[in-house]
């Protein structure tokens, strides 16, 4: 049975060249591909999908949220999250977001390969670093030296357009909340980080997320 793949990412160069490799060295699939996130509701509402592989910075897109979204069209789609965002700190969220799987995008042709075979063999694709985490995680057992781990998604959000020079009011306006709503949730990332000001939210971001 064939089995349909949906590639959403913004380069043209990253949809053909990924569709290219799974034709070739997987057996029985069908690739599509799309460049935003409204795209791809839009696909997912005319074709069943056994697999999207999707990039984290889209146009129209909402981070996290995505995977709710796309889930909503087709309750059992997999979604392996494919992008150049460093593993130690995004796959942990987008996996215990919903996401079955996290791969990056400097991986050689063969992991890709593996992992996007793995992901529709099995439903779930997670490395060893990251598998370690979550043991970690579940056992309650590790010493949690990044801060930016007590962060919900929400405020991890926040914390990332704060670094990037977003105001209350831009923040309130992208996310689509309220100013007030940004403003608690800022009070909440300096407190669980135990910071007082962007500028140690920055450091923060460089030593973690780098």
């Amino acid at each position: 049975m064939v089995k349909k793949i949906l590639i959403v990412d913004d380069h043209f160069i990253v949809r053909s060249g990924m569709s290219l490799l799974l034709e070739n060295e997987l057996d029985d699939v069908q690739v599509f591909g799309t460049n935003d996130f409204p795209g791809a509701l839009i696909e997912l509402g005319k074709n069943y999908f056994d697999l999207v592989i999707l990039d984290i910075n889209l146009p129209g897109g909402k981070k996290y949220y995505m995977i709710d979204d796309l889930r909503e069209l087709q309750k059992n789609l997999k979604i392996l999250i494919f992008s150049a965002h460093d593993e130690d700190i995004y796959a942990f969220r987008y996996i215990q977001a919903g996401a079955n799987g996290y791969l990056n995008k400097l991986s050689d042709s063969g992991t890709i390969v593996k992992v996007v075979k793995t992901v529709l063999e099995v439903g779930k694709y997670i490395s060893t670093d990251i598998l370690d985490k979550f043991i970690e995680f579940s056992q309650n057992k590790r010493e949690s030296c990044n801060p930016l781990e007590e962060l919900t998604q929400r405020e991890f959000e926040i914390a990332e357009l704060l670094v990037k020079g977003f105001g209350n009011l831009e923040i309130a306006n992208e996310l689509d909340i309220k100013m007030t709503t940004v403003s608690t949730h800022k009070l909440n990332i300096f407190k669980k980080t135990h910071i007082t000001n962007i500028i140690e939210l920055s450091e923060l971001f460089k030593k973690f997320t780098v």
